[in-house]
C-alpha cells in the first residue's frame, strides 16, 4: 500500500513536472484548428517523440517533410515536421504517444492568400445607438412634494438599454419626452435590453413639481463618437474593418448596440503623451457629413466593420493576410499616424503569442520600440486602436489595448478574427 502511494506521488510529481516545461507548454498550445496559406509553410516542433496520421480530402494539396501525401499517410516517431500547403483544402492531422495513445487532432484548412488594402489612417467615428442606453438616475420631485425615481423603482439598471415603450421604438431621448407627454401619467411597459436578454418592465411616470412635464427619472445616451484607427479595407467589395475591439458606451463600459454610424477623415490636432497609470490620447476633429468616407455596419467585441463610400483617397498598399499558425515572437511593425502627414511604420516586438482556438481581442503581446514613437507618444495611445500589425510582409493583426502601467506594451489581436467577423452575417 505505501509502494503504490508513493508510485503515484512520483506520477504526479513527474506530470506537474512536465506539463511547466516549455515543450509541454509549446505542446499544448498548438491551436486544434489551423489555417495555411496555399504554397507556404508550416514548422511544429512537438519536443517529444510522436506518430503522426495524415489525412486529406484530396491528393496533393500538402507535404509533410517535403513528401506528398495522397490522401493518408503515416510517420513514426517524430519530434518536429514541416507541412507545406500545395492546393487548397482540408486534412487532419493525429499525433499519439507510443503510436497508440491519441493526444491531439489538428484541423488543417489551406486556404488562398487573401489580399486587403491596409490602413493606419486615424478616422472619426460616430455611432447612433439601437434605443437609448442608461447612464445614471435622477430624482424627480412630484406634484406632492415627495421625492420619486421611477426608472430606478421599476426595475432598470445602468447600462439597461431601453429599447421601446408601449411598442414604441425609441429612437433618441427625445422621442422618450415625446411619448411620455403623449400618454400622460399612465402606467407604461418598458422593454429593455439587458447585456443579450430582452426584459419587460413596468413603469408609472411621475408629474413634475418643476415644469409639469411627466418624467422617468433616467439619464440617457443616443449617440457616441471618438477617434480610433482603420486596420484594412477589402479591395473586392470596399469592406472595412477598424479598432480590433467594440465601441463601448463612455460611463457604463456596456458595448454599444448600434443602429447606424459613419467613419470620416480625421485630422490631428494634437497628442497626449502616454505615462504610467496614465494613458496618452491622439486629438482630433472631424466634421460631420463632409468628412464622411464610409458606413458603419456592426460594432463587434472583434471591431467596427462596415463600408467605405469609395476608396480612391486611399493608397492601394496591398498586403497578404498572415494567419495565427504565420506569427511568432520576434520584430514587426505597426502602421499609425501621429500628426497630419501620412501613414509611417514603426518597429516593435510582438513579446508573446497566444494560441487560441476561439476569437479574442487579446491575442498576442506588443512592446513599442521605435525611438521615435515612444518620444512623441510613449508608447500606445489611446485613438492607435485598430493600427495594422505586419510581420514578414504580412498583416497579422491590429493593436488593441494598452497596458496602463506600461504604456510601452500592449495587446493585439490576430487579423484573421477581424476578417471572420467582417464575413459574418
Amino acid at each position: 500500500m505505501r509502494l503504490k502511494k508513493i508510485v503515484c506521488a512520483i506520477v504526479i510529481i513527474l506530470i506537474l513536472i512536465l506539463n511547466n516545461t516549455p515543450i509541454i507548454t509549446n505542446f499544448i498550445q498548438i491551436p486544434a484548428h489551423q489555417i495555411i496559406l496555399e504554397g507556404e509553410e508550416s514548422r511544429f516542433n512537438i519536443g517529444f517523440p510522436l506518430s503522426i496520421t495524415v489525412r486529406a480530402d484530396k491528393q496533393g494539396i500538402i507535404k509533410i517533410n517535403n513528401v506528398a501525401v495522397h490522401k493518408e499517410r503515416y510517420l513514426p516517431s517524430l519530434t518536429r515536421f514541416s507541412i507545406k500547403s500545395e492546393d487548397i483544402g482540408h486534412a487532419v492531422v493525429n499525433l499519439k504517444l507510443f503510436g497508440i495513445i491519441p493526444v491531439k487532432n489538428v484541423m488543417l484548412d489551406i486556404v488562398p492568400k487573401k489580399y486587403v488594402i491596409v490602413g493606419g489612417q486615424p478616422i472619426g467615428v460616430r455611432i447612433n445607438t439601437k434605443g437609448v442606453i442608461v447612464v445614471g438616475f435622477s430624482d424627480i420631485i412630484g406634484t406632492s412634494g415627495k421625492v420619486y425615481c421611477p426608472g430606478k423603482q421599476a426595475g432598470i439598471r445602468i447600462g439597461d438599454i431601453l429599447l421601446r415603450i408601449d411598442g414604441l421604438d425609441i429612437k433618441d431621448s427625445d422621442s422618450i419626452v415625446s411619448i411620455l407627454r403623449e400618454k400622460g401619467g399612465r402606467t407604461l411597459s418598458l422593454q429593455i435590453q439587458r447585456d443579450e436578454r430582452i426584459i419587460d418592465l413596468k413603469v408609472n411616470p411621475i408629474k413634475s413639481k418643476d415644469d409639469g412635464e411627466y418624467k422617468l427619472g433616467l439619464w440617457v445616451r443616443d449617440h457616441t463618437s471618438g477617434i480610433g484607427t482603420l486596420t484594412f479595407v477589402d479591395p473586392s467589395n470596399n469592406k472595412f474593418g477598424a479598432l480590433g475591439h467594440p465601441i463601448t458606451d463612455m460611463d457604463t463600459g456596456q458595448m454599444l448596440n448600434i443602429k447606424d454610424g459613419e467613419i470620416m477623415h480625421a485630422h490631428i490636432t494634437s497628442i497626449q503623451q502616454g505615462y504610467k497609470s496614465r494613458p496618452g490620447e491622439i486629438k482630433g476633429i472631424f466634421i460631420e457629413g463632409k468628412d464622411s468616407i464610409g458606413k458603419i455596419e456592426k460594432n463587434t467585441k472583434y471591431g467596427i466593420y462596415g463600408t467605405l463610400y469609395n476608396k480612391d483617397n486611399l493608397t492601394e498598399n496591398l498586403y497578404p493576410i498572415g494567419y495565427q499558425s504565420q506569427v511568432k515572437p520576434g520584430p514587426a511593425k505597426i502602421l499609425a499616424m501621429i500628426d497630419d502627414s501620412k501613414v509611417r511604420e514603426y518597429s516593435i516586438e510582438i513579446q508573446k503569442v497566444v494560441k487560441q482556438d476561439q476569437p479574442n481581442p487579446k491575442s498576442m503581446i506588443i512592446k513599442i520600440t521605435d525611438p521615435y514613437l515612444l518620444k512623441h507618444t510613449g508608447g500606445i495611445i489611446q485613438g492607435m486602436s485598430g493600427s495594422p500589425i505586419i510581420q514578414d510582409g504580412k498583416l497579422v493583426g491590429a493593436v488593441t489595448h494598452v497596458f496602463v502601467n506600461d504604456p510601452t506594451r500592449g495587446y493585439g489581436i490576430y487579423i484573421e478574427w477581424m476578417i471572420d467577423e467582417l464575413n459574418k452575417k
